[in-house]
C-alpha cells in the first residue's frame, strides 16, 4: 500500500474525513511550532544577554504558555479523532470484505481463500490501527510542519536552511531501504498467521471426528510449529524495526548537531544574532521530528498495511452480474433445471452435468389459476459423492451461477423468469436453507430461533418438539434463555441443526414456500433422524416444496420425487477451436467447451 493509498479513501468514508481533519490540525501544529520557537528565543535571548526584565518577558511567557496549552490540546484532539477514525475505518473495511466475499460466492471461497478472509476480517484488519493512529498523522505532519518550519529557518538563517535541506532527504532514503525489508517481513508474518488460523479452523471443524478416533492430540504439534513460526516472524519484524529506528535516530541527531555546530561557530564570530540563532536551534529538531516519527511508526503499521493490501485484493475481485428482476411468488411455482452444468472447482469435471428436471407444486402447472392451497412436494437429490448434489442446492439458492444451462422459475400466475435475472435480495426471503453445518448468530436460543418474529409459546414448543430441540433444551443450563455462540454455550453440529430446523419450521408457509436441506441427517442419531423426517412431513403438509440432499434411505423413501444427480468429465476443447484461439493470441490456451 502507498503511504496514503487512494483505495483507502475510496473504500472508507471515515478515512476521508480523518485525512482532512489531520491536514487542518497539521497546519495548526506548524503555526504553533513556529510560534513556540520564536517565543522561546525572545525570552532566552534577553536572559542570556543580561537584559532580562519581568515586564519585558511577561507577555512572551504568557503567550508561550498559551501556545504550549493549545499545542497539547491539538495533540489530544489528534489522538482522540485518530482512534475514532481508525475504529470506523476498520469496521467499514471489515464489513466490505465480508460482504464482498459472500457476494463472490462459495466457489471463490472454496479455492482456499475462505480461512484467509476469516483471519483478515477478524484479527488481520485490527493491525490497521497503528497505521491510522500513529503513522498517517505523522505523514501529514511531515507534509505540513516540515516545509513550514524549513521556510521559517530559511528566513532566519539561510546557511542552516541549506544544511537541513541537504541532510533531510537522507531520512526518506533510509526509510525506503529499511521499510522494504520490514514490509516483506510483515507480509510473511501475516501469511503465517493466516496459515495458523486455517489450521486451527480445520482442527476445530474436525475435532469431533478426531476425538472419535482418539487422535485429538495429534495436530497439536503442527499448531505449535505454526505458532513458533508466527513468533519468529514477529520477532524478526521487531528486530528490523528497532535497528532501523536506531539508524533514523542517529541520522537525525547528527543532522541537528551539524546545524548546532554551524550556529555556534558563527555566533562566536558574530555572524548571526543570538535570538535568530536560538530560534533556529529550537526549530531544527522540529523540522526532522515528523519524518523521524514517520520512520519510527512505519514499522508499527506495516502489519496493517499488509492486511489492507489483502483487503483491497479481495475487494478488487470482480463480482458476477446480479439480477434486478423482483422474484415472483414461489407459492405454487414450478422450478425447472434446463441442462444445468457446473464445473467442480479447478477439476475437469462437471458436477452436476447437464441436469434437467422440474419440481414444484402441482398447482404450479401452466395455465392453473386456482387460489386453493396446494399440497407440498418433497424432492430428494441423490447420487454418489462428488456428483454435485450440494452444488445443485447452491445453484437453486442463487449462490452459484451455472457454467451452462439455466434455472427457470414459473410462478402460478405470470411469465417464467430466469433465476439469473432475479434480484437475490427478493429471492432469499422466500427460501429456508438448512446446511450441513448451520452457523448460528450469538444470542439466546429463543432469540436465534425466533429471529425477531412474534410466535406464541405453544407454537414455539410444538416446533421444538417436532424438530427434537426439546431434548437439547433439557440439557442446556437455562433452557430457552441459554446464550449460545460467542461467549455462550457451545452446541454440537447436530444440536445446531435442530435449532436451524426449529427456526425453519416457524416460518410462514406463504412467505417461505421453499425449504432446502443439505444432508440434514448426516450428524444425527436415530432420534434426530426421526425429528428431521417429521419436520419434512410437516413442511409438506404446510404446502411447501422441500428439496433435500439425501443419502439415507429414509429420506429417499419419504420423497415424492427423486432426482439423480450425476457428474461427467469436462469435454475437451475442439481441436480447430483451440488452434484458432492459439493463433489469435500468443498467450491464449484455447477455450473450454
Amino acid at each position: 500500500m502507498k503511504p496514503l493509498d487512494p483505495r483507502l479513501l475510496r473504500q472508507a468514508r471515515a478515512a476521508r474525513g480523518y485525512v482532512v481533519l489531520t491536514a487542518v490540525l497539521g497546519l495548526v501544529t506548524a503555526g504553533l511550532v513556529v510560534a513556540q520557537a520564536l517565543l522561546i528565543a525572545s525570552v532566552l535571548a534577553p536572559a542570556i544577554q543580561g537584559n532580562l526584565s519581568l515586564t519585558d518577558v511577561g507577555t512572551p511567557l504568557t503567550l508561550l504558555a498559551a501556545v504550549v496549552v493549545v499545542r497539547a490540546g491539538v495533540a489530544w484532539a489528534q489522538e482522540r479523532f485518530a482512534l475514532k477514525a481508525a475504529t470506523k475505518t476498520i469496521a467499514e473495511l471489515r464489513e466490505q470484505v465480508v460482504s464482498h466475499a459472500v457476494a463472490l460466492g462459495p466457489r471463490w471461497l472454496a479455492t482456499g481463500r475462505g480461512p484467509a478472509v476469516a483471519t483478515l476480517a477478524t484479527r488481520g484488519l485490527d493491525d490497521l490501527e497503528p497505521y491510522m493512529v500513529r503513522y498517517l498523522p505523522q505523514l501529514l505532519l511531515a507534509a505540513t510542519v516540515t516545509p513550514a518550519t524549513l521556510a521559517v529557518v530559511l528566513g532566519l538563517d539561510w546557511i542552516s536552511a541549506i544544511i537541513i535541506a541537504v541532510t533531510i532527504p537522507l531520512i526518506p532514503v533510509f526509510m525506503i531501504l529499511v521499510g522494504q525489508l520490514t514490509a516483506g517481513t510483515s507480509e510473511r508474518r501475516l501469511k503465517v498467521m493466516q496459515r495458523l488460523g486455517s489450521q486451527v479452523l480445520d482442527l476445530m471443524a474436525g475435532l469431533p471426528t478426531l476425538r472419535a478416533f482418539g487422535r485429538e492430540h495429534g495436530p497439536e504439534k503442527r499448531v505449535r510449529a505454526l505458532g513458533d513460526a508466527n513468533r519468529r516472524a514477529t520477532m524478526g519484524t521487531l528486530r528490523v524495526a528497532f535497528l532501523s529506528g536506531m539508524v533514523l535516530e542517529l541520522l537525525t541527531t547528527l543532522s541537528v548537531a551539524l546545524v548546532a555546530v554551524g550556529i555556534g561557530l558563527r555566533l562566536v564570530y558574530g555572524e548571526v544574532g543570538l535570538e535568530p540563532a536560538l530560534a533556529v536551534l529550537v526549530l531544527a529538531p522540529e523540522v526532522y521530528l515528523p519524518l523521524r516519527q514517520v520512520g519510527m511508526h512505519f514499522h508499527a503499521s506495516t502489519d496493517g498495511i499488509a492486511a489492507a493490501n489483502q483487503a483491497f485484493e479481495v475487494l478488487d475481485e470482480p463480482l458476477r452480474p446480479v439480477g434486478t428482476t423482483p422474484a415472483p411468488a414461489l407459492a405454487g411455482a414450478r422450478i425447472t433445471f434446463e441442462g444445468v452444468s457446473v464445473r467442480a472447482g479447478d477439476r475437469d469435471v462437471l458436477a452436476p452435468a447437464a441436469l434437467t428436471t422440474t419440481f414444484g407444486s402441482a398447482a404450479g402447472e401452466a395455465g392453473s389459476a386456482t387460489d386453493a392451497p396446494s399440497s407440498g412436494t418433497v424432492v430428494a437429490l441423490t447420487g454418489p459423492s462428488g456428483s454435485g448434489k450440494t452444488t445443485t442446492a447452491l445453484v437453486l439458492l442463487g449462490l452459484l451461477a451455472p457454467d451452462a444451462g439455466r434455472v427457470v422459475v414459473t410462478p402460478r400466475e405470470g411469465e417464467p423468469v430466469d433465476l439469473a435475472e432475479i434480484d437475490p435480495t427478493t429471492w432469499w426471503p422466500q427460501v429456508a436453507w438448512v446446511p450441513q453445518r448451520p452457523t448460528l448468530t450469538p444470542g439466546t436460543v429463543r432469540d436465534v430461533v425466533l429471529d425477531g418474529r412474534e410466535v406464541p409459546d405453544d407454537e414455539l414448543a410444538d416446533a421444538a418438539r417436532l424438530s427434537g430441540l426439546d431434548a437439547v433444551l433439557d440439557v442446556l443450563p437455562e433452557g430457552w434463555a441459554t446464550p449460545i455462540g460467542q461467549g455462550g454455550v457451545g452446541l454440537s453440529v447436530g444440536q445446531r441443526q435442530r435449532v436451524a430446523l426449529t427456526a425453519a419450521l416457524l416460518g410462514d408457509p406463504a412467505r417461505v414456500p421453499l425449504v432446502v436441506l443439505d444432508e440434514p441427517t448426516a450428524h444425527l442419531d436415530a432420534r434426530g433422524e426421526r425429528a428431521v423426517l417429521d419436520a419434512v412431513r410437516a413442511w409438506r403438509d404446510q404446502g411447501r416444496t422441500v428439496v433435500v440432499v439425501a443419502h439415507r434411505t429414509s429420506l429417499v423413501e419419504l420423497a415424492d420425487q427423486v432426482v439423480v444427480v450425476s457428474s461427467a468429465a469436462l469435454p475437451p476443447a475442439p481441436r480447430a477451436a483451440a488452434d484458432d484461439a492459439a493463433s489469435s493470441s500468443p498467450t491464449s490456451s484455447g477455450a473450454v467447451a
